[in-house]
């Protein structure tokens, strides 16, 4: 009886591994997220997300000979007990799975460890550095010209970034060495369905009209791919736990207060009275239009390292010229306006020649 049960529930779980992998190659052969001989990096944290994407992407190329180039890029943020830890998991990984691995760090680009910076700037606003670094390291990392994500445009609130997605800064060799065509991230449809809310509730319509798209910066240099767009969280978890694979699953210790936290909470409560209010708000986004009349945001790039920006200076640029002048919070809640209405950024101008004098960093390999 026991041997019957075992044998029921193996052949239950290899039925749900293969529902799983099909709807994720679905998803990928549907959307041409790929062409054959592309070289890909996933950007691997050792997480539950982007382990079992590493997983799933490296046998479905096997299995349905995609023919990419694959392989693992890391972030190392500086994050004592817990990025450290993450890290050993990615490098067991590499191993694994038989990707190679790339692992990029704050300290070597921006001369600062997150550490360091919540050292300086208390747990308050530590989010919004992270959040900006990383993303940036990411495009810049992977390809020597801008990107086409841009920076946050409005005010930055304490804690509105999930340190997902998004990395550094540019670099030219390492540009010059992996060449990378795309770049795909663990984003799954609960992720989404909380990028949405958040845009929503901080008013954001530039970035709410492309935040559900399956990929992202396609008319750039590196495209973003989310081949979890449609795949639950639970999911995940799921086939993380039943195929035994090796993931790190403790939480960053500067996050437990970060607002898209609130956010969670929120469609967690919504699913239980709608199972599909995950999906249902990811198709919300998705139906959302800008009017023909909405001036959106012109963007240019930054005077100081090229990156893409709205603004004179990209946001990290702002970000490390005020830790470098401690002043940590430099360019973090700044009035729009002064009090007739006029914009005018004193800081910036009196502190341009400083502001273009400095690097953001370098990187050898």
């Amino acid at each position: 009886m026991e041997a019957g049960e075992e044998k029921s529930k193996k052949a239950g779980g290899e039925c749900f591994y293969e529902v799983f992998e099909e709807e994720i190659h679905q998803v990928i052969v549907g959307n041409r997220l790929f062409k054959f001989g592309e070289r890909v990096a996933i950007g691997a944290s050792g997480g539950k997300d982007s382990s079992v994407l590493a997983y799933v992407l490296s046998e479905l190329n096997r299995r349905h000979s995609y023919g990419l180039d694959l392989f693992l890029l890391s972030i190392d943020e500086g994050i004592t007990g817990y990025r450290d830890d993450s890290l050993e998991t990615v490098k067991r990984n590499e191993v694994q799975y038989g990707l190679p691995l790339q692992i990029v760090s704050y300290k070597d680009l921006y001369g600062w460890t997150m550490d360091e910076i919540v050292k300086m700037i208390g747990l308050k606003n530590n989010c919004t550095f992270c959040g900006v670094f990383r993303r940036q390291v990411r495009s810049k990392f992977l390809h020597s010209i801008p990107s086409l994500s841009k920076f946050l445009q409005n005010r930055l609130f304490c804690f509105m970034i999930l340190c997902l997605v998004e990395f550094l800064k540019a670099l030219d060799r390492g540009a010059a060495l992996l060449k990378v065509d795309k770049l795909v991230t663990g984003h799954n449809a609960d992720d989404i369905a909380e990028t949405v809310v958040l845009n929503i509730l901080r008013g954001d319509i530039a970035r709410l009209s492309r935040c559900t798209s399956i990929t992202t910066g396609e008319d750039g240099p590196i495209p973003r791919c989310k081949p979890f767009k449609y795949t639950y969280e639970k999911e995940i978890v799921m086939y993380a736990y039943f195929k035994k694979l090796d993931y790190f699953s403790t939480e960053c210790i500067y996050s437990p207060n970060a607002y898209r936290g609130f956010a969670c909470e929120f469609i967690n409560d919504l699913e239980r009275l709608r199972p599909r209010a995950i999906l249902d708000i990811i198709k919300s986004g998705e139906d959302f239009r800008i009017a023909t009349t909405t001036k959106m945001p012109e963007q240019g790039t930054c005077e100081r390292c090229g990156y893409i920006s709205s603004q004179k200076w990209c946001k990290a640029c702002v970000l490390l010229e005020g830790l470098n002048r401690g002043l940590p919070k430099m360019g973090i809640g700044r009035p729009r306006g002064n009090v007739n209405g006029d914009y005018k950024d004193i800081k910036a101008r009196s502190t341009a020649k400083t502001i273009e004098s400095k690097q953001c960093g370098s990187l050898d390999f």
